[in-house]
């Protein structure tokens, strides 16, 4: 059993060169700590999952184009998380607006090959 994730919570990338935060719009109506809960659907790019600084994936087109024009140095650039599929376990055992709950152990994974996993839940008081 891991913490409940909220609104705030620390996320990082495999491929990320600095830690993201976590989203959550308070449309669930489910408050934990004072603070949005989240739950598997919470991964829309760019609104739930923030940039996480420079990519370093070759999966990327932006990062393999910047590394073929330096001649086949690593050369990161401007991280766009890319997630299509929600985030994966999950807490079937607790519904937030009908969609399991989203604990610390759960990760999402991006396009571009990356495994997002939540470093710190943003609260340390609920459990789910």
């Amino acid at each position: 059993m891991g913490m409940l994730v909220v609104s705030g919570a620390m996320i990082q990338c495999s491929f990320g060169v600095a830690p993201g935060t976590l989203m959550v719009l308070p449309a669930n109506c489910v408050m934990a700590s004072s603070m949005p809960a989240a739950n598997i659907m919470d991964n829309v790019p760019m609104m739930n999952i923030l940039p996480f600084g420079m990519c370093q994936s070759m999966a990327n087109p932006t990062v393999a184009a910047a590394t073929a024009a330096a001649m086949g140095v690593l050369t990161p650039m401007p991280c766009i998380p890319m997630t299509a599929a929600p985030w994966a376990p999950g807490v079937p055992q607790v519904l937030i607006a009908n969609m399991p709950a989203l604990n610390d152990g759960c990760k999402c994974m991006c396009s571009w090959g990356g495994a997002i996993s939540i470093n710190m839940a943003g609260q340390f008081q609920t459990q789910a």
